[in-house]
């Protein structure tokens, strides 16, 4: 296995990199990745693994040892099959760049992550759509972690000023035997727009799962969290976390299931939202507990910012709206 782009681009159609519409796509959906906070010298690097993709074009790919990359394109998207080699411990993180320039269109993101027996990897995935005004980006991801494996998995949004998005994920993911997958999905810069999370997570004995979720919704902004996480195995745990804030006219829809099915399972749920001015936040939490030696608790907190701090903020100079956004950031990114 290499690390060049032709080896890991195997099932794709051949770019040529001499063509000035490649050159000006690549250049586009790079810039897009800044603006969402990423660091595109990793993309260009041979040493680290990566995946380049805009609307359902590969502009790029890399392989390093232990990791293999086979994507697909669709019509509207592409399909693609990441596997980490078992035992494999990838000192940088995976970098994964999904986006689309265009304001109209759809994307549909359809990838398959396979980390094998006590793997450690780390992916970091930016998704950029900067001029959305009409457009839907949809993705259905497969995700097995193996025996002793830990996958790592950020997932960072950036959407523009226009609110005209559809982001739609999807995750169905199985955590084996002492496995670990943390996840980390932030949409905090731009407009939302209408999104919706849908995670189911099964959990085998002595793994761990650990799902955290930060929004920021205004003018008329649509947030929903929907998340699963079944405790299947003895000793198994899991905890999602939820971080919204929503103001102006924008809703938040948090709904969060944990189920302990096995003894000595502990789960927790605990989600934060607030709000302001006309905006509507609710939670709905479901505790399951089918073994009398499992334990599954949940917390929630709906309501202002904190007053105290608000007033500090505003004796130091901000004025209200500036005050009211430093410590709704400072929520989301604590």
């Amino acid at each position: 296995m290499t690390g060049t782009d032709s080896t890991a681009q195997r099932s794709t159609a051949p770019l040529d990199r001499r063509d000035p519409a490649w050159a000006r796509d690549f250049a586009a959906i790079l810039q897009a990745y800044e603006e969402a906070g990423g660091d595109a010298s990793f993309l260009r690097s041979p040493s680290v693994a990566s995946l380049v993709v805009s609307a359902n074009k590969v502009l790029g790919a890399n392989e390093v040892p232990g990791v293999r990359i086979d994507s697909e394109p669709l019509e509207d998207g592409v399909k693609a099959r990441i596997v980490v080699a078992p035992n494999a411990k990838l000192e940088q993180p995976i970098h994964l760049c999904f986006g689309m320039i265009p304001a109209e269109g759809v994307q549909h993101i359809i990838p398959d992550f396979e980390v094998g027996e006590g793997a450690q990897v780390q992916i970091l995935a930016h998704c950029t759509f900067p001029n959305a005004i009409r457009l839907r980006h949809i993705m259905e991801a497969r995700l097995h972690v193996g025996p002793n494996a830990r996958f790592t998995y950020t997932e960072v949004h950036y959407h523009g000023p226009h609110g005209g998005i559809e982001v739609l994920p999807k995750l169905e993911a199985q955590v084996d035997e002492g496995g670990e997958f943390i996840s980390t999905f932030s949409l905090v810069h731009g407009r939302v727009g209408r999104m919706k999370i849908d995670y189911v997570v099964d959990v085998g004995s002595y793994g761990i799962t650990t799902l955290t979720t930060k929004a920021y919704g205004w003018a008329d902004d649509d947030i929903t969290v929907q998340e699963v996480v079944r405790l299947n195995g003895e000793g198994a745990r899991g905890m999602t976390k939820s971080r919204v804030a929503v103001r102006d006219r924008a809703r938040s829809h948090v709904f969060t299931a944990t189920e302990g099915n096995a003894p000595l399972t502990r789960g927790h749920m605990d989600c934060t939202e607030i709000v302001r001015d006309e905006a509507i936040a609710d939670n709905a939490p479901q505790v399951v507990v089918r073994n009398d030696r499992a334990q599954v608790t949940h917390e929630a907190a709906i309501g202002t910012v904190n007053h105290k701090e608000l007033e500090t903020l505003m004796a130091r100079g901000l004025d209200e709206e500036k005050a009211v956004d430093v410590i709704i950031r400072g929520m989301l990114t604590g």
